[in-house]
């Protein structure tokens, strides 16, 4: 892929990881609205559903993990986490507990409503034109390479690195953490996914700005949270306290960590 590629792989990335995932999903942190309208428009560009239903989705899995009420629950099997359960129909359990949650949050925020009126076109407009356009007018590459490559490509692999998050991330790896849960840590899933790989610290501590534990090396989202505080963008990060993550893995961690 070229460098226009990385670029939106990049961008898109972090309209879910650091948009709909920690911001929106788990309030670990709060942004200010310029970021938050980057964040939105970088979250059109992923094309993985609005920020309220991404939300809204994603705050059911960890209610419910891997029972007929998560959306993606792992325990249907590799395919269905990864891919299938956007082929069927949802399961009547998440449909009916999902309602008892609250998400009035999410809609509170005029960017998560405005991005949900119009977010056909947005979709349209960030993952598919802007990546194949601005290429071919910019520097001359051809229509052809630019659509193929910075949208569809792009959007191909970014989409299965996402699932992987829901699939092998809580079928592979160690549990440090907390052994009687699925999540697991996964390396390979935390580098493509930019840093969403360490599952079980994630579903232990949801809430944790950095979805990790903090002096973990590879983790860009955090970085770029990181760097938004710096710039004044981000307040209020929240963080586990290391004597809570050392007690918690002492308490029921599976002794890999």
């Amino acid at each position: 892929m070229g460098p226009q590629a990385y670029f939106c792989f990049l961008m898109s990335a972090l309209g879910v990881t650091a948009g709909a995932h920690r911001l929106w999903s788990h309030r670990s942190y709060k942004a200010k609205l310029p970021l938050r309208i980057f964040l939105a428009t970088a979250n059109s560009m992923a094309f993985q559903n609005d920020i309220y239903e991404w939300s809204r989705d994603h705050r059911v899995h960890h209610k419910y993990s891997e029972t007929d009420a998560d959306p993606h629950n792992a325990r249907r099997g590799f395919f269905f986490a990864h891919i299938g359960w956007l082929f069927m129909r949802k399961h009547r359990d998440v449909i009916e507990k999902g309602r008892k949650l609250d998400f009035t949050d999410l809609l509170d925020d005029p960017v998560v409503r405005f991005q949900r009126k119009y977010y056909k076109s947005s979709v349209v407009l960030m993952c598919f034109v802007i990546p194949t356009f601005v290429p071919w007018y910019v520097w001359g590459e051809s229509l052809w390479n630019a659509y193929f490559l910075a949208s569809i490509l792009r959007y191909t692999i970014s989409l299965n690195v996402a699932w992987l998050v829901n699939s092998a991330a809580h079928m592979y790896g160690n549990r440090p953490y907390d052994k009687y849960i699925s999540p697991r840590q996964n390396t390979l899933v935390t580098v493509g996914a930019i840093g969403e790989g360490f599952h079980n610290y994630h579903h232990t501590f949801p809430f944790d700005y950095s979805a990790s534990e903090l002096g973990l090396k590879f983790n860009p989202t955090t970085w770029f949270i990181d760097f938004m505080f710096w710039l004044g963008l981000v307040t209020d990060r929240r963080q586990v306290p290391k004597e809570v993550i050392q007690s918690r893995k002492e308490r029921t961690g599976d002794g890999s960590a």
